[in-house]
């Protein structure tokens, strides 16, 4: 048997979230038994714990990123530290990885990077995968200027060191002064002007979603410059522009869903993004800048509390 988290469903829609013991997963074909030793606790999966995802079905286990070790002799990864992150799948349709072991597509799983730890490796996935794929999305090339919108959260950070590694002149703004732009003091990004020669930027990265600051972020994009979001907050926004502007500029909006991508897809940018970590372009937090959970009420009680607490948080079974 094992620990494991799981959200139940009742006859009346009601959701619930409880910790409980449930056998340990049987190994099948094309699939490899991963022991998790640290999984992140996005967002999306304490979202999923309310029923805000219509796809998923119930019960079930919720957590997308992982990292552990493979406990399958059927498998030509057995031994091997891995990690991964999970689109529509694990955590939706599959079990997910906050237990003590997940069933995991051998396609989804990456070679952990020598220099990470596994609490290190399991807060990659979500937020540096979206990272990647907010930046491709935009089309985004060495020469360009980019503003990151939320920079201090964990997607923004990974935005601002993959934008960074590949030559291009980083924006930070969020909502304090540890950034270039403090969103508080100058929420119409007027200080994109002045630090682009009163080009604009380029790209802008929004991990935020707040539909004024997206409006506002249009007006800071140059000539042929390229907004791209992750998130709508309230997730029944919308948003008004200048039809004339945005085609006159031949300007682009554009947005990234995580959840659109397939395990392959998602090992495939992981593996990108892995040699940077070990040769040093790429830096992670310690693991005594995480708040580590351990798999129990515990857990329930991080994702009853996680927008409150401002946290980032990884469950250690």
């Amino acid at each position: 048997m094992m620990k494991a988290l799981r959200i139940n469903k009742d006859a009346s829609g009601a959701f619930s979230l409880n910790a409980v013991s449930l056998p340990i997963p049987k190994s099948k074909p094309g699939s490899a038994l991963v022991k998790i030793h640290a999984a992140g606790i996005n967002n999306s999966d304490t979202s999923n714990a309310k029923g805000y995802f219509p796809n998923t079905t119930f019960p079930r286990i919720p957590g997308r990123d992982f990292a552990g070790v493979v406990e399958d002799p059927s498998s030509s990864l057995n031994g091997k530290r891995v990690f991964g992150t999970s689109g529509h799948i694990l955590s939706y349709t599959e079990d997910g990885t906050h237990a003590e072991y997940c069933l995991v597509s051998e396609k989804g799983l990456t070679e952990i990077p020598k220099r990470l730890s596994f609490v290190q490796a399991a807060s990659i996935g979500v937020p540096w995968t979206t990272a990647l794929l907010t930046l491709k999305r935009a089309h985004t090339q060495s020469k360009d200027v980019v503003v990151i919108l939320g920079a201090t959260g964990a997607v923004g950070d990974a935005t601002t060191q993959l934008a960074r590694s590949i030559g291009c002149k980083t924006i930070t703004a969020s909502r304090g002064d540890t950034t270039d732009i403090n969103l508080t003091s100058d929420p119409t990004l007027e200080s994109v002007k002045k630090l682009t020669d009163g080009r604009g930027a380029d790209v802008i990265i929004n991990t935020v979603g707040d539909p004024q600051l997206m409006s506002n972020a249009l007006k800071a994009l140059g000539f042929r410059g390229r907004l791209s979001y992750i998130a709508s907050n309230p997730p029944d926004s919308e948003l008004t522009f200048s039809l004339k502007t945005v085609y006159r500029q031949e300007q682009t909006i554009v947005g990234t869903n995580s959840l659109a991508y397939e395990p392959e897809e998602t090992a495939a940018l992981l593996a990108e993004i892995a040699p940077g970590f070990d040769d040093g372009r790429y830096k992670m937090k310690g693991d005594d800048e995480f708040t580590q959970v351990k798999l129990g009420e515990e857990v329930v009680d991080v994702y009853n509390n996680f927008r409150a607490a401002k946290k980032r948080f990884v469950v250690v079974p």
